[in-house]
């Protein structure tokens, strides 16, 4: 006797149980918080500047108890509206001088995307709390097996009261090197993992983050119905 077998879905290959209250659950009981900060030319401050800078981030790492991720993402831009706003610039311009220079500039930004990638990078600093402890973290694998499942708002919870004080910690600690930081919020985290694992899809379409920007229904039908014509003394 043949039995229903259920059809897997990409979530289930995802660690990601959900994201809430700014933080993102995973499945494993544990639950992250992402840290977003801008970025520092280091080369063009002074060599008093770059001693400072250097204790200064000795002095964070030698602080940390607990671990941290540093990730630096590079995303190939898309400037196609950038663009379409300097074309709709120069139309709407009446200044000639000023049409011709925008033209020589549309002209110089095509011909540096043709020969160069243009990018955009951002740096994040991963924060996570975990249930059991550091020494229940386990290497990732393929084929994953459910050991147990976790109660995703206690998890929610403890992370929020664990997680607070690391997260004042280390903003504090990059203030001193003069990085600016901020925790993504929940929107921010659904588009930043669309975007990571959709690229291709988010360059031209971005996640809907809540019911009222579906304008449409989600699913419509491909014919109208058709109304036939009623026969003869049938009813109305």
């Amino acid at each position: 006797m043949a039995t229903n077998k259920r059809v897997v879905s990409t979530q289930d290959h995802l660690d990601i149980d959900d994201i809430r209250d700014d933080l993102a659950v995973l499945k494993n009981g544990g639950a992250v918080a992402i840290l977003q900060t801008n970025a520092v030319n280091f080369d063009l401050l002074s060599e008093a500047e770059q001693d400072a800078m250097i204790f200064a981030y000795a002095s964070l790492l030698n602080s940390l108890t607990f671990p941290i991720q540093i990730i630096i993402r590079s995303k190939r831009m898309d400037i196609s509206n950038y663009l379409k706003l300097l074309e709709a610039a120069k139309a709407t311009t009446r200044n000639e001088r000023l049409a011709e220079q925008i033209e020589l500039y549309d002209k110089f930004i095509r011909d540096l995307v043709s020969k160069n990638q243009v990018l955009d990078k951002r740096f994040y600093i991963v924060v996570p709390y975990f249930a059991g402890g550091i020494s229940q973290i386990k290497p990732p694998s393929l084929f994953p097996k459910k050991s147990f499942v976790a109660n995703k708002w206690q998890t929610l919870e403890k992370a929020k009261v664990n997680l607070a004080p690391k997260i004042a910690h280390i903003m504090k600690q990059l203030n001193r090197i003069g990085i600016k930081a901020k925790q993504l919020t929940t929107e921010e985290l659904v588009e930043l993992f669309y975007d990571l694992y959709n690229p291709e899809v988010a360059r031209e379409q971005r996640a809907a983050l809540s019911t009222q920007e579906y304008t449409t229904p989600i699913v419509e039908p491909a014919l109208q119905p058709t109304v036939l014509p009623k026969a003869n003394g049938e009813a109305q």
